[in-house]
């Protein structure tokens, strides 16, 4: 496989970047290490969003179904199993669960999709409530560990770094190619033979399983897992708001949105805790409205604009010299 220069750089420099972040709870504690953990989380997650909503344009708010699942994953089994054994599972939940969304919603797009996955956390939770309401006799599980805030910081840190790398290969991969056509126009997809179902379930489920992954590593965190904190719908809503406020055209520019916003959302849930959902509503608007590329598209869009003038400039330029 030929690998172009500039990606391997890009790559390798992506990779020295995650090692010297490793060394980050070796130089803090308290507040800005507890900052970095949900940094790193919403970097993970989305990041995992973008693999396949970025492609295919179809804006999933399921993030928080897969989130609870992977928590649950834990909780329900902490006290039988070794924590590797527990990310497995959540890995098989969060794909299993993505599988059956996606063989559910094959003929669903644009806002219909959007509308079924938005339920989906709510139902689920619902369930769950129903479930320990009649069988377990109490709402909620208790999950005790010896994991600590840098312990789930490297572990997320891990995660973001094989997220990235997943995503890298796919772009690589035919799978990558026929999401991009997929996104283009599913039409045009199905009429060169894309079998658009198959591809779209495949990254779904990849997906899927890397937030269920986020879910069952933030679980320690909690200690007591309910149903209303596992499956918040505001997870969605948050993953999707820094996705879009980065960009999805690069597998990166979420990352570019994370970090300013999960530190302003960070001061603003501090200070204004009752008015949290109406600002972030309104943040949501703002950014569709004014930013519907994000940051990085909105860059990427201005350079080529540039690269326009300057070439239409040196053209002419050479015209009037003749």
């Amino acid at each position: 496989m030929n690998i172009p220069r500039n990606e391997i750089l890009t790559l390798g420099a992506g990779l020295a970047g995650a090692a010297v972040l490793a060394f980050l709870p070796l130089v803090t504690e308290g507040f800005w290490l507890s900052l970095s953990v949900n940094i790193m989380l919403y970097a993970a997650i989305c990041t995992a969003w973008a693999l396949f909503s970025g492609p295919t344009h179809l804006v999933s708010l399921a993030s928080a179904a897969f989130f609870g699942v992977g928590t649950y994953s834990v909780a329900i089994f902490v006290d039988v199993l070794p924590f590797p054994a527990l990310i497995l599972i959540a890995v098989a939940a969060g794909a299993l669960l993505a599988i059956l969304v996606g063989l559910a919603t094959l003929r669903l797009s644009g806002v219909y999709f959007v509308i079924f996955t938005l339920g989906l956390a709510e139902l689920i939770g619902q369930i769950v409530t129903w479930v320990q309401t009649n069988f377990g006799g109490a709402i909620g599980l208790y999950v005790f560990t010896d994991f600590t805030e840098t312990h789930l910081y490297w572990m997320l840190l891990a995660l973001t770094v094989v997220v990235f790398l997943t995503g890298w290969l796919v772009n690589r991969s035919r799978l990558g190619l026929a999401l991009r056509i997929i996104g283009n126009d599913e039409a045009v997809a199905r009429h060169v033979g894309v079998d658009t179902a198959r591809a779209r379930i495949i990254l779904f489920a990849v997906s899927g399983a890397f937030i269920a992954v986020a879910g069952a590593i933030m679980a320690p965190r909690y200690s007591y897992i309910t149903p209303d904190a596992a499956f918040n719908p505001m997870t969605s809503f948050l993953v999707v708001i820094m996705a879009l406020l980065g960009g999805t055209r690069r597998l990166w520019g979420p990352l570019v949105g994370v970090v300013p916003f999960t530190v302003v959302m960070d001061f603003i849930s501090g200070h204004f805790p009752n008015q949290t959902a109406v600002i972030m509503g309104l943040a949501f608007l703002a950014i569709v409205y004014v930013l519907p590329d994000g940051v990085t598209g909105q860059l990427e869009t201005l350079f080529r604009r540039r690269c326009s003038l300057d070439k239409s400039s040196l053209a002419t330029t050479a015209e009037e010299g003749r």
